[in-house]
C-alpha cells in the first residue's frame, strides 16, 4: 500500500545566523545585504511553500563583525535570536542600525564571528531542525586571537583555528552544533581561512565572491535564497 506521507507533513525548526562584514570596504554593498535581510522572511517562507515544506519556527540572529584590534568596542554586534514574524520590528531596527565603518587592515575578525555563531542557543523545535550559519564578507580573516589585546576581546574564545575546527565537529567527533542539523554557507573570497574551511569542514557550501573593494556584486540574492532553502 502506498503512503500518503508528504514532505509538507514534516515541520521544520529553522535557525539562521547571519554573519555580516560591516567594515568600510563593504560600502554600498552592505545596503544590498541589509535590504535582502529585511526581505528575507517573506521570500524564505514563500520559497519553502513552493517546495511544500512547512516551517514551524524561523529565528534569525545577527552578528555584524569588524576588527577587535582596530575597532575595539565597535568590533562586534551580537544579538539574540529574533523569532519571526513576532519580532519583525526589532529585527528590522537591528539590521538598519548596521553601518559600514572601520576595519583597519584588509582581513577582519570573521573567525571570531563564526565562533560566536557556532555557540548559538540553537532551537530544539520541529520534526527536523536546520541550524544554518551564513557568512557574507569581501575579504579574508585574521588568525584567531589577532585582536586579543583589545579590552573587550571575548573570554572563552577558541584559542586557534584547530580548536575552532573542533567546535564545528565532524561525523566522528561532534562539535557544538547538531551534526545532522548544521549547515555553513560562505559567500566569501577564496582567501584564508575561508578556503581552508570549505576544503576541510563538512556541510559547507562556498560561493566565491570578489575581493575587497568589489564586494559580493556577482552573488545574486535569489541564488543565496535558493542555496539556503535547498540546504534545509
Amino acid at each position: 500500500m502506498g503512503s500518503n506521507y508528504k514532505d509538507s507533513d514534516i515541520h521544520y525548526g529553522v535557525d539562521l545566523v547571519f554573519c555580516i562584514d560591516a567594515t568600510g570596504s563593504m560600502g554600498p554593498l552592505l545596503d544590498t545585504v541589509k535590504q535582502n535581510a529585511l526581505n528575507f522572511y517573506k521570500d524564505f517562507m514563500a520559497t519553502m511553500e513552493e517546495h511544500e515544506k512547512s516551517v514551524e519556527q524561523l529565528r534569525i540572529r545577527i552578528i555584524a563583525f569588524r576588527d577587535y584590534y582596530y575597532d575595539r568596542e565597535d568590533a562586534m554586534l551580537v544579538t539574540d535570536f529574533f523569532t519571526l514574524p513576532e519580532y519583525t520590528e526589532e529585527f528590522e531596527n537591528c539590521i538598519r542600525s548596521i553601518r559600514p565603518q572601520g576595519g583597519g587592515d584588509e582581513p577582519e575578525d570573521g573567525l571570531e564571528a563564526l565562533a560566536y555563531a557556532m555557540k548559538s542557543d540553537w532551537t530544539r523545535s520541529g520534526d527536523i531542525r536546520r541550524h544554518v550559519i551564513v557568512v557574507w564578507t569581501d575579504d579574508g580573516t585574521h588568525d584567531l586571537g589577532f585582536g586579543m589585546s583589545a579590552p573587550n576581546y571575548p573570554e572563552g574564545m577558541a584559542r586557534d583555528f584547530d580548536e575552532l575546527t573542533e567546535w564545528w565537529g565532524s561525523r566522528n567527533r561532534p562539535g557544538y552544533m547538531e551534526e545532522r542539523s548544521k549547515r555553513l554557507l560562505l559567500f566569501t573570497p577564496d582567501k584564508p581561512y575561508w578556503n581552508t574551511i570549505s576544503a576541510n569542514w563538512n556541510n559547507v557550501i562556498h560561493y566565491v565572491s570578489p575581493e575587497a573593494g568589489n564586494g559580493l556584486q556577482e552573488v545574486e540574492y535569489r541564488q543565496i535564497l535558493s542555496v539556503i532553502c535547498n540546504s534545509i
